[in-house]
């Protein structure tokens, strides 16, 4: 992992992070929006602590933990990867109510557009917020986009200390054998 400076990583806020996706994934991975870590190299939850990797290949997504530099693979494996809000900021608390509803609707378009199986986003707070449903709650959910079912997972930071990876691999390997049906 590259080392950066806070004026490199500052310098990142003007980095959007580029979504791994293709049409017709089995799963499409959507995070809140990019950390300063994941726009200054390029690569989705790429802070070291960050635990969607490790959760994503004990659930059995993936054969073998893969580097936040090796996303480019996930498509081989019917995976992607976006993000609700696509600007990078240092904390998500920084993204405002409207930024996370106007997300939704990029959200939306982008899922209609790609028509992957599952819509998995992964914090619970961001679901809520871009798609207007308080109630929602960790797992699958009422709400479609077309086709695409959507599933909320737990938020992957190293600040989420409700769960660990452990934990977390459980619910990402409920969402992979849905996935699988």
């Amino acid at each position: 992992m590259p080392r950066f400076t806070q004026a490199e990583l500052e310098a990142a806020r003007d980095r959007p992070v580029p979504d791994v996706v293709a049409d017709g994934l089995r799963v499409l991975f959507c995070g809140i929006n990019p950390g300063l870590m994941s726009a200054a190299t390029g690569h989705h939850f790429a802070r070291p602590g960050n635990r969607f990797w490790p959760a994503l290949h004990l659930s059995g997504f993936t054969p073998r933990l893969l580097k936040p530099a090796e996303q480019h693979e996930l498509p081989e494996y019917g995976l992607g990867i976006t993000n609700v809000v696509a600007r990078p900021t240092a904390r998500a608390d920084e993204l405002s109510a409207e930024e996370y509803r106007e997300g939704g609707r990029l959200l939306t378009a982008k899922v209609e557009r790609l028509r992957p199986r599952w819509l998995a986003v992964v914090g619970i707070t961001a679901y809520r917020a871009a798609f207007a449903d308080r109630t929602a709650r960790v797992g699958p959910q009422e709400r479609t986009i077309g086709d695409t079912r959507v599933w909320v997972l737990p938020n992957p930071s190293g600040l989420n200390a409700h769960w660990t990876v452990a934990t977390m691999a459980e619910e990402f390997a409920r969402l992979r054998r849905a996935a699988e049906e």
